[in-house]
């Protein structure tokens, strides 16, 4: 054995050794500098294994505690605060979503609503104009120039992937109901009276616990340039407007900032555990979070169909719940279509599968290429399933 696969830590159930090996092996065939996961079935932690480095130096070692950026594996807090506020009677999925944040309806978005934004289906993947770096670290520019701007297409007829755009459009309306931005509400509501390792922005008193982020550079094949030579403008301007890199994820700035679509930072347990809360009906370790109805809702399909920025990459259609995917027909979540979840840029993930009474988080910083469907989710989902 190699010294990382002798570095994994962690507790394992024997039921699930799977898990542990296809774990292990990740790291053994290359595909990990460091790395979480952790698995819970029927509310109890069944996998919770930890191994690798927290740096590219390899002088940290990966801790039961070390925090990590988790890149779109955060939309899945931004829709668990959606749906607290529509369970609590607050929030109402059919309402324009300017009756609670009026500007927005300019440009023709007057009728756009709530359940438009949480299914990517407003037609605001991306601003129009050139939105920086810096520019998104600034919640007021960055919502105002959305509540500006008009749609790249008829809204409610499509999905377009909106990566950036849609933590601070669920999160604005979830500031507009509280007066609290995203990661405030969630801190205040959910992970912090359930002690749960996941915040949106990292706290610079917790930043001694962050791994650092490693993105190799993407070698462009002939595929791969397939793929991009499809892109349309609107895929461009979800994806590279602002253009970033895995290095941005390192940066005081990006930790300080609120950008509830991309900068969580979390333990693979937090993962599971928030994920959890929808698998387990609303509770977790015997706390209810929200009503069963409610969470529920969640994978209420909107329709399947070719996503307008996804669609390149994934070359089949997909269908996005109420705030997360659909494992669907492509099992992007395990062999249960009606399991759901949501993946980050460059591998983590997080998954709720109800019928399984199943939440899983992973979590890692050797990003891969993949905005979604890592070779490394697969191995370690074919792990968990192959015991249940």
């Amino acid at each position: 054995m190699t010294e990382l696969i002798a570095r994994v830590q962690g507790h394992c159930d024997d039921r699930f050794a799977a898990v542990r090996a296809a774990f292990e092996r990740n790291f053994h065939d290359g595909h990990e500098l460091g790395a979480a996961v952790s698995v819970r079935v029927e509310g109890r932690t069944v996998v919770d294994l930890w191994g690798g480095w927290a740096d590219g130096a390899r002088t940290r070692a990966w801790e039961r505690d070390t925090l990590v950026n988790v890149w779109s594996t955060t939309k899945g807090a931004t829709a668990l605060c959606a749906h607290l506020l529509l369970d609590r009677g607050l929030l109402d999925l059919d309402a324009p979503v300017a009756a609670y944040w009026p500007e927005f309806a300019a440009a023709g978005k007057e009728s756009v609503t709530v359940r438009q934004l949480l299914t990517h289906r407003a037609g605001l993947a991306g601003l129009r104009e050139p939105h920086s770096l810096g520019q998104v670290y600034d919640w007021e520019l960055t919502t105002s120039r959305l509540a500006a701007t008009e749609p790249w297409w008829e809204p409610g007829t499509r999905s377009g992937y909106h990566a950036m755009t849609y933590g601070f459009l669920v999160g604005e309306v979830v500031r507009r109901i509280t007066g609290l931005r995203p990661g405030a509400f969630l801190r205040q509501e959910v992970t912090g009276p359930l002690g749960l390792d996941f915040s949106i922005g990292l706290p610079e008193t917790e930043a001694h616990r962050a791994a650092e982020v490693i993105q190799p550079p993407v070698e462009v094949t002939p595929e791969l340039a397939a793929q991009y030579a499809q892109f349309t403008p609107v895929a461009l301007a979800a994806l590279g407007n602002p253009g970033m890199s895995g290095a941005d994820a390192n940066t005081p700035a990006w930790r300080a900032a609120e950008i509830p679509a991309a900068n969580g930072h979390a333990t693979a347990r937090g993962v599971a555990a928030l994920y959890g809360i929808f698998a387990g009906g609303g509770r977790l370790d015997g706390r209810r979070v929200f009503s069963a109805g409610t969470a529920e809702l969640i994978r209420e399909g909107q329709g399947s169909c070719r996503d307008l920025v996804l669609g390149p990459g994934f070359g089949h259609d997909t269908e996005a719940g109420l705030g997360l995917w659909l494992s669907g027909p492509h099992a992007m979540y395990g062999p249960n279509p009606r399991a759901f979840g949501h993946d980050g840029f460059g591998g983590s993930f997080g998954l709720a599968d109800p019928e399984a009474s199943l939440g899983v988080g992973y979590v890692m910083n050797l990003m891969g290429p993949h905005i979604a469907d890592d070779p490394r989710k697969a191995a370690l989902l074919d792990a968990v399933y192959s015991t249940l």
